[in-house]
């Protein structure tokens, strides 16, 4: 293996997190929180960013209380990967300068936010993840695209377009459709991200369903990434429920096992793997994540920057 293999979760501050008892009694606030979980691994996923735009404000105290060598894998704001965006979640001047028939809905689509409403998000985005960048803790903008966004012409100029809306920064895409890696489109797919450097972003989860993907395993780009979703199959498509019932899972030793080889293997293509357990459910991501790394042999956490308040 030659990559540096960074082993986290997709969160640090989930509540079900929280009241597992995980963290120590003296992280009492979500900043003393992202502290200590840095002191156990190396790399987490920002969730937040995908509904609601970040600052750069919360971005340079990211910064702060993190060891040098840590890294953010930042989500895209819902509204950049098709997703509806609650309209509550736009600054209120850009709200304001939507066409008042929109201003009453409850969410917003990309397809029918104004041009000038568009740029300015992306603007805003890439403003508020300079401070991460700039201090070489930027990892990926991670892409998570729904099962309505099926292949084509158009996904596949939009994925081109996202890449170069945001420049300077790399973005990674994970599909929810599995019409995008069929035996039929699988070699196309992976072409498409590979001939532009973009991650693809291998997954574990529940098989069986329409957004389903399958555990392929490609290393499209310098930066390989792999999320653990867990195999809840009862909870994968179930409406009306929150994050932590749909990814309440925890991988036995056996399923963990199985992804040592991927992970070795996606090692041997690139220059970092990222592996990010989202199955967010009371402490078991952290458990998980700390197995799998062990097994790696995966990178540890350097020194904290500023201790522990």
């Amino acid at each position: 293996m030659t990559a540096r293999i960074l082993v986290g979760t997709c969160s640090w501050a989930d509540k079900t997190l929280v009241d597992s008892g995980w963290y120590p009694a003296t992280a009492k606030t979500p900043e003393d929180r992202l502290r200590f979980y840095a002191e156990q691994f190396p790399i987490v996923e920002v969730d937040a960013t995908y509904y609601g735009l970040p600052s750069e404000r919360n971005a340079a105290l990211w910064v702060d209380r993190t060891p040098d060598d840590f890294v953010f894998d930042i989500k895209s704001y819902a509204l950049f990967t098709h997703h509806p965006a609650a309209l509550r979640s736009l600054p209120k001047d850009l709200r304001e300068a939507l066409p008042s028939a929109r201003q009453e809905k409850r969410n917003l689509y990309y397809r029918d936010a104004p041009p000038g409403v568009r740029d300015e998000l992306w603007a805003r985005f890439n403003s508020a993840l300079l401070p991460l960048d700039s201090a070489g803790k930027l990892g990926t903008v991670l892409f998570q695209f729904p099962p309505w966004f099926l292949p084509g012409r158009d996904s596949s100029d939009y994925i081109l377009e996202a890449k170069e809306r945001l420049g300077q920064y790399t973005i990674a895409v994970e599909f929810r459709n599995n019409l995008w890696l069929s035996e039929r489109n699988q070699e196309r797919t992976l072409k498409l991200l590979a001939d532009n450097a973009i991650p693809y972003v291998c997954v574990d989860e529940p098989q069986g369903f329409r957004s389903s993907v399958p555990p392929v395993v490609a290393a499209t780009a310098p930066v390989a990434l792999v999320r653990m979703h867990g195999r809840n199959h009862e909870t994968w498509e179930k409406k009306g429920i929150g994050a932590a019932e749909r990814f309440d899972y925890l991988y036995s030793e056996e399923e963990l096992e199985e992804w040592l080889p991927r992970v070795r293997q996606l090692a041997e293509g690139a220059r970092e793997v990222h592996v990010l357990m989202n199955n967010c459910h009371n402490d078991f991501a952290v458990r998980n994540a700390r197995q799998l790394a062990d097994r790696l042999g995966a990178a540890r956490p350097g020194p904290a920057q500023s201790p522990l308040l």
